[in-house]
């Protein structure tokens, strides 16, 4: 133990903040191990069961090769990269497996749309039970891996992806912790039962969330798609599911109300213990142009991050999140504001978890 502090200390010793991203390191640039690190992000390259645009699957990647371009200093954080942050190497199995049956996902939803033809009806009926099958496989490896990162003392962050790729880490923390409540930002609600027959679809994700009973509350913000279903089914939840839809947020601002009122609103709604889950999609598309789903209005990257820190400054513990949808499209764009954002949750969820201090909030 002694030899490998010892280690740490010379790395932050000899570790300079100010200069370019050095690419033999890691993802920042900076100098940590998952093992040395306080904070690991943990990527997932999945995106079977998209239904519009793919690319989610080369978000990690993308992101780690823009990180290098990222300045470390945050005035509410001052010296933010000496908590320790790192990323984990993808599993090259997993985007295997992804590139493998994405086709045959595409496939399928090609056949639904198509009415469901006789033609290929022995071809394409199967895909639904075999990808389910595999999305089962997908949750009990990640519920392991995250789960012994958790166990290690680690802050753990799940890098999609589609946005299906966080639920076996829920089912981890769910373990864990007697209750929490989920903040999701997204332009829309995700609560679609077995979306397309695919029940590990990433429009299911916040759907096989509330099916953990530890799932107190959802708080879903800047959603501005969604369906009779998914209405029906928050109007039916008895205040287990919290709307803060992108036209209700855009209307009290319109009328005049401030948006550090309407964070305290959605901030009221949460328990003490928070899972952030952020589709790239609830921000403006302009600030995510590759998404797979995009859609107009959304937040502005300083409202969400606003948002993130009044939720930690709240004395709420952020206990996990979970970065999604991120597509690198025709431009390094997305990934650039990914990155960002990836380094901003990082850092708040340790300050929340006491691995980082920040600055006292101005009056």
């Amino acid at each position: 133990m002694a030899d490998s502090d010892s280690a740490l200390e010379k790395k932050l010793a000899d570790f300079d903040p100010n200069a370019l991203g050095d690419t033999s390191g890691g993802i920042f640039g900076l100098p940590f191990t998952p093992e040395e690190a306080q904070v690991v992000v943990v990527p997932v390259p999945w995106e079977v069961t998209v239904s519009y645009r793919a690319g989610t699957a080369e978000g990690p990647e993308a992101m780690r090769a823009a990180s290098l371009q990222v300045d470390l200093y945050d005035p509410d954080l001052p010296n933010a990269w000496r908590m320790g942050l790192a990323m984990e190497e993808a599993d090259e199995t997993i985007a295997a497996e992804s590139q493998e049956l994405r086709p045959r996902a595409e496939g399928y939803i090609g056949w639904l749309e198509e009415g469901e033809p006789e033609s290929g009806h022995a071809e394409h009926a199967a895909v639904p039970t075999h990808i389910n099958a595999r999305g089962q496989a997908l949750l009990e490896w990640l519920k392991q891996k995250t789960g012994a990162l958790l166990d290690a003392g680690k802050g753990v962050m799940v890098l999609g992806g589609d946005h299906s790729t966080p639920l076996g880490y829920l089912h981890a923390l769910a373990e864990r912790h007697q209750e929490f409540g989920i903040l999701q930002i997204d332009a829309h609600c995700d609560l679609r039962p077995a979306y397309e027959g695919f029940e590990f679809s990433h429009a299911s994700i916040m759907y096989n969330a509330l099916k953990l009973p530890q799932v107190k509350k959802l708080v879903q913000v800047g959603i501005r798609d969604y369906c009779q279903q998914e209405a029906d089914y928050i109007d039916q939840s008895n205040g287990r599911v919290a709307l803060f839809a992108d036209r209700f947020l855009q209307a009290e601002m319109l009328g005049g109300k401030s948006w550090k009122k309407e964070c305290k609103k959605i901030i009221a709604q949460l328990p003490p213990k928070v899972y952030v889950s952020f589709d790239i999609d609830g921000l403006d598309p302009k600030l995510c142009p590759g998404t797979g789903t995009p859609v107009p209005g959304g937040l502005e990257f300083e409202q969400a991050l606003y948002l993130l820190r009044m939720v930690v400054r709240s004395g709420r513990t952020i206990i996990g999140c979970d970065l999604n949808e991120v597509a690198p499209g025709d431009t390094e764009w997305n990934a650039i504001v990914g990155a960002r954002l990836l380094y901003h949750m990082a850092n708040w969820m340790g300050v929340s978890q006491g691995f980082l201090q920040a600055k006292p909030t101005e009056k």
